[in-house]
């Protein structure tokens, strides 16, 4: 039980620090159209990234998969990128017609799963339970996910439904901030490509 509440304690910060900072603007792009009376819509949504990040996680900590750090660092700006521009085409932000950001939110998981999967695999120590370490990783992720999708839940109920800004002016807003970071991302990571 000890090792639950120390990888709680680093899926937590995986997402709560500054070097998270990939992570924190995907969590801001994929919830950026959602408003505060989503809230289940956006769990579910939260939940089909982690899914998709434990996957990947676990599967690499087994050493079934693995995947070269540069490709894995290129791709996770990527998937900011794409998801922000998604943003931007919606015509309306009824659920029904957002239904596609369930499966990004679970495929993007699994590109990300890959970006902490190195670092854990060393962490996990030989005849440690790895089960646990991944239960308490991925809960501790889940945990900070949450913590910061209700924070952009209350600034958008802020701006949009308090101050009466435009929703699609907000969303374009959000959407434009992750976006900018990304693709920044992407320039500084695209020569590591090539080498």
């Amino acid at each position: 039980m000890q090792d639950l509440g120390f990888y709680f304690d680093l899926g937590w910060h995986h997402i709560m620090a500054w070097g998270a900072l990939d992570h924190l603007l995907f969590v801001l792009a994929i919830s950026a159209i959602y408003m505060i009376g989503n809230w289940k819509q956006v769990l579910i949504l939260i939940t089909a990234f982690t899914i998709g990040h434990s996957i990947t996680l676990a599967l690499s900590v087994y050493d079934i998969i693995r995947a070269k750090d540069q490709w894995v660092e290129f791709l996770i700006p990527c998937t900011i990128v794409i998801t922000a521009v998604f943003n931007f085409l919606q015509r309306d932000f009824k659920p029904k017609s957002l239904r596609l950001n369930y499966f990004l939110a679970l495929f993007f998981g699994l590109i990300h799963g890959l970006g902490f999967a190195n670092a854990i695999r060393f962490m996990l120590a030989k005849g440690q339970s790895v089960g646990w370490g991944l239960l308490g990783f991925n809960i501790g992720l889940e945990a900070g996910q949450i913590a910061v999708v209700l924070f952009i839940l209350l600034c958008s109920f802020l701006f949009v439904s308090f101050l009466k800004l435009n929703r699609r002016w907000w969303v374009w807003t959000l959407s434009l901030v992750a976006f900018g970071f990304a693709a920044k991302m992407l320039w500084e990571r695209f020569p590591a490509l090539l080498s």
